[in-house]
């Protein structure tokens, strides 16, 4: 059997390391459109948690990270001149340089034929009895056979450009910096002793303000943008000491979510894909490499047991999607955060930014058995403002109060302290009922529902309800931050911990459940 894998990146390398380890007489031959010791970006993040598969099927990652990586346990929030840490996190990093010398090592050591500055599309491969195309984000081959493959792709709103930076991070750092044109945040994390990487997100609209719009994104990769350099390079002078930025094909892009439904086909010839090529996650999870390496496991270890190469792709399928698509799942909200972290930037203390940053896919007492002195440190923030507990708090609005934070649902109306407050949909009600859309593209037209309704001065609140985790939260935090009206989260199947996290996070005024 021959194989070719279009694509020379942690994926498709540890792919070929995997199958020839597995069955020798398979000859695999890696092909890389750039020179070997070539590469964009400068590290890759990996969580301690998620390792163990990719560890046990070879040892290649966890030694190079042992012997060449830089291990941490806690996350640095920096905002308004304080810095809050949140411990039990544990990860790690390694240049991306590094890791592929020792990557491409290790396959060359077991058999596979490496060759370099040599892009290859679907036509010349036609000699093989499968292609492995592990070409990632812009795969020539996926492009050739996207029709047949179920690809989506939703492009975020946000703005991102990738540097490095000499200044050298203590572990995984969130910095946070107004400028007169908008908010920048940056995620940090160090790779070497010299290096850390330096990745710099922000708003469209900050972005055009600044001039930072005016870089020629679709000249082929190489030259990077040297105004934002210089611009970023002094927003962030005092956080990484006056050191400089480093530069390698660093421009400003739009972060692109892509789901695959197949990731083979039989049809002209047998393609297999994975990482990049098929599927990507928002980089603030730190997945996009793991999930690559996972992928060739699964590839790896379906077509060992030999027999019938198509039912080897389908069973790789089926092994390795399901993990994604949780991946995928929870980084959504994590992507969503970065669209809007401006706003929380200017409307949250630093205690309850970070929290409300830590606990956008997890809930206080998960927060709380990584790090109980950071969820402690929020309650006693949220205490001192309010004077007791979140769910003890108590809250009025227009005539209408309760004494705690939960409140009970009985038909159509909230049930307070008092005399039940009314909800229905539309205008002139006490509690307007409004329900998030099923998909982020409805959101307008429920923020124009929800500027209206702040114009009402009979509404006490908006009680949002319906569509997914995601969009009612949304809808919750526009009522409250954007329209100054206090937002009632229905839950169908609220507990404690969600409501406790939904309040003490700031994203709903009151959490909701049927009595």
């Amino acid at each position: 059997m021959r194989v070719a894998v279009a694509g020379g990146g942690p994926g498709g390398l540890f792919f070929a390391t995997l199958l020839r380890r597995a069955d020798p007489s398979i000859e695999v031959t890696v092909f890389e459109r750039n020179r070997a010791d070539d590469t964009f970006g400068f590290g890759v993040v990996f969580s301690d948690r998620t390792l163990a598969g990719i560890h046990d099927a070879d040892p290649v990652l966890r030694e190079a990270l042992a012997e060449h990586g830089r291990h941490w346990d806690d996350i640095e929030v920096r905002l308004k001149g304080e810095r809050l840490r949140c411990g039990g996190n544990g990860m790690a990093a390694i240049a991306r340089r590094t890791l592929l010398a020792l990557m491409q090592a290790r396959a060359r050591g077991v058999g596979a034929q490496l060759r370099f500055s040599t892009e290859v599309t679907l036509d010349d491969l036609a000699g093989y009895d499968l292609v492995v195309a592990a070409d990632g984000t812009g795969s020539k081959i996926r492009g050739q056979l996207e029709a047949s493959l179920g690809v989506e792709v939703e492009t975020a709103t946000a703005k991102f450009i990738w540097f490095g930076t000499d200044y050298r991070f203590d572990g995984l750092t969130f910095v946070h910096e107004r400028s007169p044109d908008g908010v920048f945040a940056v995620h940090g994390y160090p790779i070497s002793d010299e290096a850390s990487t330096f990745i710099v997100e922000t708003d469209e609209a900050s972005w055009r303000r600044a001039g930072l719009d005016e870089f020629d994104v679709t000249q082929p990769p190489g030259p990077s943008d040297p105004v934002s350099k210089d611009y970023l390079e002094k927003l962030f002078a005092e956080q990484i000491d006056g050191k400089r930025l480093l530069t390698n094909n660093s421009r400003w892009g739009n972060f692109r979510t892509r789901r695959t439904s197949r990731w083979h086909t039989l049809v002209p010839r047998p393609v297999a894909f994975l990482g990049d090529a098929v599927h990507t996650a928002h980089f603030s999870v730190g997945s996009g490499t793991k999930m690559a390496m996972e992928d060739a496991v699964a590839l790896a270890n379906a077509l060992a047991r030999g027999g019938d190469l198509g039912a080897a792709l389908a069973a790789y399928e089926a092994a390795a999607q399901p993990s994604v698509r949780r991946i995928q799942d929870s980084a959504r909200p994590s992507l969503a955060w970065w669209e809007h972290f401006g706003r929380y930037h200017d409307e949250f203390e630093p205690w309850q930014f970070a929290y409300h940053f830590l606990s956008r896919s997890i809930t206080d007492a998960r927060l709380a058995r990584r790090d109980p002195g950071f969820v402690a440190a929020g309650h006693h923030g949220w205490v001192d403002v309010h004077g007791a507990e979140p769910l003890e708090t108590p809250f009025s609005r227009r005539g209408w109060a309760t004494g705690g934070r939960i409140v009970r649902i009985s038909g159509s109306a909230v049930l307070g302290t008092g005399e039940p407050l009314p909800l229905a949909t539309g205008f002139g009600t006490r509690g307007a009922l409004v329900a998030a859309p099923d998909d982020e593209s409805g959101l307008p037209a429920v923020f124009a529902t929800l500027a209206e309704l702040a114009r009402d001065e009979s509404v006490v609140l908006a009680a949002v309800h319906g569509g997914t985790p995601l969009t009612r939260t949304l809808v919750c935090e526009q009522a409250r931050m954007a329209e100054g009206l206090p937002a009632l989260l229905i839950e169908p199947d609220a507990d404690q911990d969600r409501a406790v996290t939904a309040i003490l996070s700031g994203r709903a005024d009151l959490v909701g459940s049927p009595a």
